[in-house]
């Protein structure tokens, strides 16, 4: 079924242009790589970091395979608990993926409704919702979220702020997302709304709701997925950020971002590979997504076909 899937998606016109472009297909192949080994942590990963029998505190500081003092039990080393790194930037990476993807359909849902219902019902929640929107744009997104993680952990226990770190997250990073998809969502119902479906639609006595969510919606979704695609990318980063930062998830249960604020502490003392590679590994996969959404892009707009 799936093989299916993939042949007919293959045989139209984005299909045809996703096999013309080798960036388009290298980024999908990394991104997917990365994302199946997050999934499949436990039984890609070399060794559970999160598993006390599998950590000693006598590895800890082991330098990758190829420099002197590397061991062949740990090809990319070991943090300062020991932990394998490739086995942590795996398990790191899901929980940076599930944040990323958890927060984008957050701020998906949100702005797209918002966008939707003010653009077609106008009127004062119009205006009300764009100049939401226009504030917000003025404010940095990593700022807007810091923002957010601060007044939700003012809310909730000291107890419970490893539990919730996860939670919070999500809602501060959806939160400073949202304003992209509004923006353009609203834009593209001005235009479908006085079409002659629409006009149709309305004669016949569908209700508004009906009319924005089956009908104008379905019509507008290329550029929204080109947004959710970029603003992943831009929403891994931000975890990141914050991680870095310290409010992000504890150390107990790190991210990437967390792993490379541990790993700087130790980088002007020689123990570089402890930052150097989540690092890089984050770059590669934020850029990954980067590359899928400027070919996807190109390959939804018609105007960039024509040329």
């Amino acid at each position: 079924m799936i093989a299916k899937m993939i042949n007919n998606f293959l045989d139209t016109d984005i299909g045809y242009s996703f096999k013309k472009s080798k960036i388009a297909i290298s980024s999908t192949v990394v991104f997917l790589i990365i994302v199946f080994a997050s999934l499949l942590a436990g039984i890609v990963a070399p060794y559970n970091p999160f598993d006390p029998a599998s950590i000693s505190l006598m590895d800890a500081f082991t330098p990758p395979i190829w420099v002197e003092g590397g061991d062949i039990n740990f090809i990319l080393g070991t943090d300062q608990q020991g932990r394998d790194m490739l086995s942590t930037m795996i398990y790191g990476s899901r929980i940076s993926l599930t944040v990323g993807f958890a927060s984008i359909i957050f701020a998906m849902i949100l702005g797209v409704s918002l966008g939707v219902t003010s653009g077609y019902l106008g009127g004062r929640y119009e205006i009300v919702v764009m100049r939401f929107t226009d504030v917000q744009l003025t404010i940095p997104s990593i700022l807007m979220a810091l923002l957010v993680d601060g007044i939700a952990r003012g809310f909730i226990s000291k107890s419970l702020h490893n539990d919730m770190a996860i939670y919070v997250l999500i809602i501060a990073i959806g939160i400073s997302e949202w304003p992209q998809f509004a923006r353009v969502t609203r834009a593209a119902t001005l235009v479908e709304k006085n079409k002659e479906y629409i006009l149709a639609s309305k004669i016949i006595g569908l209700s508004n709701l009906v009319i924005m969510f089956k009908h104008i919606l379905p019509n507008i979704l290329r550029p929204v997925l080109v947004i959710a695609t970029i603003g992943l990318s831009q929403a891994i980063i931000t975890e990141s950020t914050l991680s870095f930062l310290g409010v992000g998830f504890p150390p107990t249960n790190p991210s990437l971002g967390t792993l490379i604020r541990f790993g700087n502490n130790f980088l002007f003392s020689g123990e570089w590979w402890i930052t150097f590679f989540p690092a890089i590994f984050l770059v590669v996969l934020a850029l990954s997504i980067n590359l899928l959404g400027d070919w996807m892009r190109d390959a939804l707009n018609p105007k960039l076909k024509s040329r």
